[in-house]
């Protein structure tokens, strides 16, 4: 664990807030902020008029290009970033909104620049001029903001401030194409930063780490939320890992997390597998590594991807662990498995049911035909995976369309459909199991039917599927999944 990390155990009593801790990281970076910052427009003018209004917009604008100028020292530079942010923090969602605005629109690249440096290089005479033209083009090329963008860099926390106002600038889903140019500015920026070169993995434990900590990991927790304090101590017990990937400038933040359950034998029931009350194996006896949940904690980071490196490093702490790890699998929804059969169902898709299907699920609905409406009917039904009759009834179908969407189903770069399967097909696993009625919370019902799947991380063969898959969209399934496809 970081040296910094507190010996503290959460009491388990009151509940956390899931956005208590956002709300005291918001009041932490203004009040480190506000001891730096030193401006005429200010975190006190904003925050009276939050919406920041066309009356507020020229202070802003030039506070915004006192911090493009050179005057004053390093110690200036940091007082009016730190202004400019202060302002930023007392917006309201509307006057962010206009912050970004301006920044985006009026800090954009000059045109008549960039057109004035091409004109200067077509007309070069040698190499030399050639070369001196080019840098110039570069700078031309190079939008003021990014300059702005950086110098929030130096500040406490400021690497944060930037990856929660580009989760501001996702946030819009704008149209603008300067707002896009901005988002994508500082998407540049955050890749550069966050090469995984620069972060470093933790095992996060029940013992070791602060309250703080374990607090985001129920606030960030993406794929089966935590229930509280009792749960999240059942995630982090003998037989169970988590690690996360941290930032050196953002210490006490995870960017992104994976929880781990050491077993014997693939995992084919989530619920099972969280169950509070299943005994406790001893991690020496287990062979099974099962990745059950991997969450990106932080929104502005969308769109650069580290999760593959993580698995991988992961994966190889375990094995130097435990030497009977033979096996690193994951247990995985499959998020778009029922919006796509809607779709196919709406669009009347002739191949989607086969005669024995139609027979079997209407008998299950009672009722004469119609296949598509009755396997619509059955779904509809409450608590239908607890019926034997309907349960049987829905197993053949659903399963061999479930295989379907994962395998078949290509977008139009020829990638898997489903954006879970694409992720870990990408990283070099295969589709190794689909497991039936693997999870019955009412998210997983209404993403995929309850149905869940196991891709299968060999070590020997990861760069290998990695390499058929990202070239050809070659899928490698098991002998397990491919039966499914066939009537």
């Amino acid at each position: 664990m970081n040296e910094q990390a507190l010996a503290i155990q959460p009491s388990p009593e009151p509940e956390p807030e899931k956005t208590g801790f956002l709300d005291r990281t918001l009041r932490k970076l203004k009040n480190a902020w506000q001891n730096i910052a030193g401006a005429s427009y200010d975190a006190t003018q904003a925050g009276s008029r939050p919406d920041l209004p066309a009356a507020d917009l020229e202070s802003l604008r030039q506070q915004m290009q006192d911090c493009l100028q050179s005057r004053g020292g390093e110690v200036s530079a940091r007082a009016r970033a730190a202004a400019l942010g202060h302002v930023y923090l007392a917006l309201d969602a509307k006057g962010r909104e206009r912050f970004l605005g301006v920044l985006a629109h009026e800090f954009d690249v000059d045109p008549a620049r960039v057109d004035a440096a091409i004109e200067d290089l077509s007309l070069a005479g040698d190499d030399d001029a050639r070369r001196d033209y080019q840098a110039l083009l570069r700078k031309a090329l190079e939008a003021p903001r990014i300059k702005l963008l950086t110098q929030f860099n130096a500040l406490p926390d400021g690497v944060k401030f930037l990856v929660d106002m580009r989760a501001d600038l996702l946030a819009l889903k704008s149209g603008d194409s300067a707002i896009r140019g901005l988002e994508q500015d500082l998407k540049s920026l955050l890749t550069t930063w966050f090469d995984v070169d620069f972060l470093e993995l933790r095992q996060i434990t029940w013992d070791n780490a602060p309250a703080a900590l374990l607090e985001k990991l129920i606030a960030y927790e993406a794929v089966h939320a935590i229930d509280g304090w009792d749960d999240l101590k059942n995630r982090l017990d003998s037989d169970r890992r988590c690690f996360a990937y941290f930032h050196p400038r953002m210490p006490h933040e995870p960017l992104i997390f994976v929880e781990v359950a050491l077993v014997n034998g693939l995992a084919d029931n989530i619920q099972a597998l969280l169950d509070e009350n299943a005994p406790v194996q001893d991690p020496g006896t287990t062979d099974t590594a099962i990745f059950y949940s991997i969450s990106n904690a932080q929104k502005g980071l969308a769109g650069i991807s580290f999760g593959n490196f993580l698995i991988k490093r992961v994966a190889a702490t375990l094995s130097a662990e435990f030497k009977g790890l033979k096996t690193f699998a994951t247990l995985s929804p499959v998020p778009g498995f029922m919006a796509w059969l809607e779709k196919k169902l709406a669009e009347g898709d002739p191949a989607l049911l086969s005669h024995a299907d139609r027979r079997a699920l209407s008998a299950a609905a009672g009722r004469q035909g119609g296949g598509k409406g009755s396997l619509k009917s059955l779904l509809a039904i409450p608590g239908w995976q607890d019926d034997q009759a309907i349960s049987e009834a829905l197993w053949g179908p659903l399963m061999r369309l479930a295989a379907r969407y994962l395998i078949n189903e290509k977008d139009l770069n020829k990638r898997a459909l489903d954006p879970v399967a694409h992720f870990h097909l990408t990283n070099g696993a295969s589709m190794e199991s689909l497991n039936w009625k693997a999870d019955s919370s009412p998210r997983g019902l209404g993403n995929s039917a309850g149905i869940m799947i196991n891709y299968l991380y060999d070590l020997n063969r990861i760069e290998d599927n990695h390499e058929a898959y990202t070239s050809t969209g070659k899928i490698n399934a098991s002998s397990r999944m491919r039966p499914l496809l066939k009537d």
